[in-house]
C-alpha cells in the first residue's frame, strides 16, 4: 500500500465540509483559505454564512475586510455594522471593538 500524500488545508477543509455542509467553522475557514485564491469562492462561503449563521460573530470582521480588499465599501460598511450590532448583542465586547475599529477607518479613508 503506498503512502498518501497528506491533504492539503484546501482539500482537507473542503472535505470537511462535504461531509457536514452546515458546520459553520469549517465553511469559515474554508473562506478564508479562499480569499486569495479563488475570491468569488470565498464570498459565496461568506454570504452563507451572513445568511444562514447570522450569529457566528468571526465572520463579520473577516468578511468585512474581504470586502474592503475586492473594493466594495459600501458592502463592507454594512457587514461591519451589522457585525457590531450582532456582537453587542451577544456581550462580546473585544469582537465589538474590532469591528468599531475598523469602520472607523474605513469612514477615516472616506
Amino acid at each position: 500500500m503506498a503512502d498518501e500524500a497528506p491533504k492539503s488545508r484546501l482539500e482537507f477543509l473542503t472535505e470537511a465540509l462535504r461531509r457536514n455542509p452546515d458546520d459553520a467553522f469549517t465553511r469559515y475557514a474554508l473562506a478564508l483559505e479562499l480569499a486569495k485564491s479563488a475570491p468569488q469562492e470565498a464570498w459565496q462561503h461568506f454570504d452563507y454564512l451572513l445568511a444562514h449563521h447570522p450569529d457566528y460573530a468571526a465572520t463579520y470582521y473577516q468578511a468585512g475586510m474581504f470586502l474592503l480588499g475586492q473594493g466594495r465599501r459600501e458592502e463592507a460598511r454594512q457587514v461591519l455594522t451589522k457585525g457590531i450590532e450582532v456582537t453587542r448583542r451577544q456581550g462580546k465586547q473585544h469582537a465589538q471593538s474590532e469591528l468599531q475599529a475598523a469602520l472607523d477607518d474605513l469612514d477615516d479613508e472616506a
